[in-house]
């Protein structure tokens, strides 16, 4: 690998290959939903962001667009995703694209992703995870939360954060690929978003709170008429523990053909990875894989 191709590598690890190495764990809260007095109706800003988490569990499903940009020390890496969600049941499965190299050469094959309360399945994980077998991480062992860990955000976690607003503005109406939406704009503190988040995501959700460099995250949000999330972008930032300089991330959420038909299965115990994962693909310094997390275990 040359020395250009070597960065390039470096910032796309950063991206992605922080999985498993961005921290420790972390303990969930207690809590029972939005509480009453979140809720002052349907013209409400607040009240209506703290209820699309709900009004996603009632469309069932749908498809999922996920797009990751992070920026640190003027390197910007794109990460973009596509796959389905069953909010029911809290699964999913996206198919992750990381970003080209120089050359217009693809540096990695598509990451597959299988999306679990409380957990994040990974496929063509690379970093020496033999091809045909699955990493398993729990995501409350991940300092962010698994909120950016996997190069996209957890459409219905997403959602969940935004139930931890804490101030909110309708900016106006608008139409977003021929559906009528609202627009909003606030901050959502992660700390009030694991105290009513669901019991899969209180654990999470309480680890970024800690995890990121900061607990506010910044949103952009349009909701159509029944309250459903089509649009969401949400801002983190966190310090990168081997360099200690401040990530900005921001994550782009896109959801559409509600209540289509969703199958997720879970791989079997034998297919999981339980060796050592390498801390990226080409040995080299990775700002942040794990090099010894174990990967075992079953859903």
């Amino acid at each position: 690998m040359d020395r250009r191709q070597h960065r390039r590598a470096g910032s796309t690890v950063l991206a992605v290959g922080i999985l498993l190495g961005l921290g420790t764990g972390a303990t969930g809260c207690s809590g029972r939903g939005a509480a009453a007095e979140d809720v002052k109706g349907p013209g409400d800003p607040v009240g209506t962001l703290h209820r699309a988490a709900d009004a996603l569990r009632a469309a069932g499903s749908s498809k999922a667009g996920t797009s990751m940009e992070m920026a640190t020390g003027g390197t910007r890496v794109t990460i973009r995703g596509r796959g389905v969600y069953d909010y029911r049941h809290r699964l999913g499965r996206l198919t992750v694209m990381l970003p080209e190299d120089p050359t217009g050469a693809s540096e990695h094959r598509p990451i597959t992703e299988l999306l679990t309360p409380g957990a994040l399945y990974m496929k063509n994980r690379g970093a020496g995870v033999p091809a045909d077998k699955w990493v398993r991480v729990e995501t409350a062992t991940l300092s962010d939360g698994n909120l950016v860990t996997g190069g996209a955000t957890d459409p219905y976690a997403a959602a969940e954060v935004l139930r931890g607003t804490r101030e909110a503005t309708f900016v106006g109406r608008t139409v977003l690929a021929g559906t009528p939406v609202r627009h909003y704009r606030g901050t959502a503190d992660l700390s009030r978003a694991a105290r009513y988040a669901s019991a899969g995501n209180k654990a999470s959700l309480a680890a970024a709170a800690k995890g990121f460099a900061t607990a506010l995250v910044p949103f952009d949000a349009y909701l159509d008429d029944q309250g459903r999330i089509r649009k969401l972008r949400q801002r983190f930032s966190f310090v990168n523990g081997r360099q200690k300089a401040t990530v900005a991330v921001a994550s782009t959420l896109l959801l559409f053909e509600f209540g289509i038909p969703v199958d997720v299965r879970l791989p079997a115990p034998a297919d999981i990875y339980a060796g050592r994962i390498a801390e990226d693909g080409t040995g080299g310094d990775g700002g942040g894989g794990s090099g010894s997390r174990d990967s075992g275990g079953g859903a």
